[in-house]
């Protein structure tokens, strides 16, 4: 008796000039263990595509019950937030964004499943993530594919070629180069693995490197009344370098009033020892404090610092007043409360 063969099954995705959205689609579906086997099928062709198991990026069809997930309709607005309407991002899904809304969850937990140190990641802690790894790279991949420009500003003081989109964009065959179907085929892998070695690279990071602060960041927040009564300056056990990050959500998530803010961290200098008092920016990447250290000790160093300042210990002030430092904890305290005094004088 002759039993059918099984046929291979696929991934759909259009042939012709590769996008990073795409690349990243096929290979996010590649980490899942229903998808890990398919091939990809590189195809414009609707019977070819029909006869695809999952399509992505072609075919003008996005319904998740059918497996189809493109975004080039004319009336297709779809957001991360319609998917999951706990998230508040507008901005319109990609191939890419498609596949991470509906399997971004599972993608990351196989991803950290695979590390021997996160095992233990807990599905509260991979939703966090699932959050800060869309927020900080595959809304990127989706606003670049939309055509939506990351400013509303038209001028442009100089020009950015180097994201992951336009390092995808360069593996495509030149105009003045021989090409066929098979080397674009070895093209787009070579696009899906750059673009998914850097995809699972943050997703490692934000886990490992990012989500360990916040428990830092948390524990000086809960701390801060007993540290100073305003409660406006608070010390890290460890200086970690998101903690602007993790401040801004947890003042939010605390529903912090604007009086009740964050004005100061301290942090110990892991090189020397000695003390730093940072001033919290007005917004995360803002280079202006929200009340930086005094006008008349900025650019003042070592012993005229100390004896400007009445403080003992005193190392430096930045001449913009967003960063200062003092050999011990004492005297990087006395800075920040002698500070908040000049305030509320």
């Amino acid at each position: 008796m002759v039993t059918e063969k099984k046929k291979c099954s696929y991934i759909g995705t259009h042939n012709g000039q590769f996008h990073c959205d795409e690349a990243l689609a096929c290979y996010m579906l590649k980490l899942l263990p229903e998808f890990e086997n398919f091939q990809i099928r590189r195809t414009r062709d609707p019977a070819l595509l029909d006869d695809c198991d999952i399509v992505v990026d072609v075919g003008a069809i996005y319904d998740h019950s059918k497996l189809r997930y493109d975004h080039h309709q004319r009336d297709f607005k779809v957001t991360m937030k319609d998917i999951k309407p706990e998230m508040s991002f507008t901005t319109k899904l990609s191939s890419a964004g498609l596949v991470y809304a509906h399997y971004g969850f599972e993608i990351l937990k196989r991803i950290y499943a695979k590390d021997s140190g996160l095992e233990a990641m807990s599905d509260n802690q991979v939703k966090q993530l699932y959050q800060k790894v869309y927020e900080n790279f595959v809304e990127e991949i989706d606003a670049v594919d939309n055509g939506i420009s990351v400013s509303d500003s038209e001028k442009m003081n100089y020009k950015v070629t180097s994201t992951i989109s336009n390092r995808v964009g360069f593996l495509n065959p030149k105009w003045n180069e021989e090409s066929s179907e098979n080397i674009s085929y070895t093209k787009f892998e070579q696009a899906m693995k750059l673009v998914g070695s850097e995809f699972e690279s943050r997703a490692l990071y934000y886990a490992k490197v990012w989500l360990p602060g916040r428990d830092i960041v948390e524990k000086a927040m809960e701390n801060r009344t007993s540290i100073h009564e305003s409660g406006k300056i608070v010390v890290f056990d460890d200086i970690c370098p998101p903690w602007k990050d993790h401040l801004f959500n947890l003042e939010a998530e605390l529903s912090l009033s604007e009086n009740s803010r964050i004005l100061y961290v301290l942090y110990q200098d892991s090189t020397n020892g000695s003390w730093r008092i940072q001033c919290v920016p007005v917004a995360e990447g803002s280079f202006t404090s929200r009340l930086p250290l005094p006008e008349a000790w900025r650019g003042v160093r070592d012993q005229k610092l100390s004896e400007l300042t009445g403080i003992d210990g005193c190392v430096f002030v930045h001449s913009s007043g967003f960063i200062g430092g003092n050999a011990t904890y004492d005297g990087v305290m006395k800075m920040a409360v002698k500070s908040l005094e000049e305030l509320n004088n």
